[in-house]
């Protein structure tokens, strides 16, 4: 996700060890690394006040970032593991003036942003930072971190019904990969189902998409884990911070390791 340059204020003096400027823009949240260096070659980014071309330079400390003149500032990457409940946009802001996920954690004064999104009526593990480098890495399609929902659904969940979603689908023209399903609960009278699906990709609204594929329409929703990480002994409305041994359990899951 990229970072909003607009809610920068200026200016912000780097403070970090030296770093490359690509990695230094992709840590902040700017874009990707291969993005950030399109910024560069396109004269998008000036080091203080001088446009930057060269994709070697070192930043360090003192020294004044600025894309498209908003200033940027590297913080120290921090990790966030919320209980998101339903009800909250997966935003930094609404324009509509909605509550966000951000309500939900006041204390935090770094300026983080969710890792990808859920949806406003959908609930559960969400992971929220201010290191655009490991969103990225999060949310990319070629990386395969595990994402388990579980979902209550309308009619009968069964081997037949759900099989295409083990073979991979397309859902409005897009390709989806495999994913694993779990018959947890069915209840014949109430005509609804309860199911748990893995899938390792995030496009928008893919869980609904394809309970709706397969002809059960999803009427709850919740995701209960991200790759390693669950919900265990956190309240839903709650937050904690990751310690550095499950963020980088989560960069190796990312990395095929």
């Amino acid at each position: 996700m990229s970072q909003d340059l607009s809610q920068k204020n200026k200016p912000y003096l780097t403070k970090v060890k030296k770093m490359r400027i690509n990695k230094y823009l992709a840590h902040a949240g700017v874009a990707s690394r291969r993005k950030a260096e399109e910024l560069i070659l396109a004269g998008k980014v000036t080091v203080n006040n001088v446009p930057m071309t060269n994709l070697g330079y070192q930043v360090s400390t003192g020294d004044i970032v600025e894309v498209n003149g908003v200033a940027v500032y590297n913080e120290e990457p921090v990790y966030y593991l919320l209980n998101k409940p339903r009800g909250y946009i997966s935003s930094v802001s609404d324009d509509k003036g909605r509550q966000t996920v951000m309500d939900l954690m006041p204390q935090v004064k770094e300026r983080i942003y969710p890792v990808g999104r859920l949806d406003w009526d959908t609930s559960g593990l969400l992971l929220l930072t201010n290191d655009g480098e490991f969103t990225n890495m999060m949310t990319h399609p070629r990386h395969g971190v595990d994402k388990v929902y579980v979902a209550k659904v309308e009619g009968q969940a069964n081997k037949e019904n759900l099989r295409p979603l083990t073979l991979g689908m397309t859902i409005e023209g897009k390709k989806v990969s495999p994913a694993r399903y779990e018959i947890i609960k069915q209840e014949k009278t109430k005509n609804h189902s309860i199911v748990s699906l893995t899938i390792h990709e995030g496009q928008n609204h893919q869980v609904k998409k394809m309970f709706a594929a397969a002809g059960l329409p999803v009427q709850k929703l919740s995701r209960i884990q991200y790759g390693s990480l669950t919900l265990d002994g956190l309240p839903t409305g709650q937050f904690r911070r990751l310690s550095k041994k499950e963020v980088s359990q989560l960069i190796n899951a990312a990395q095929g390791n």
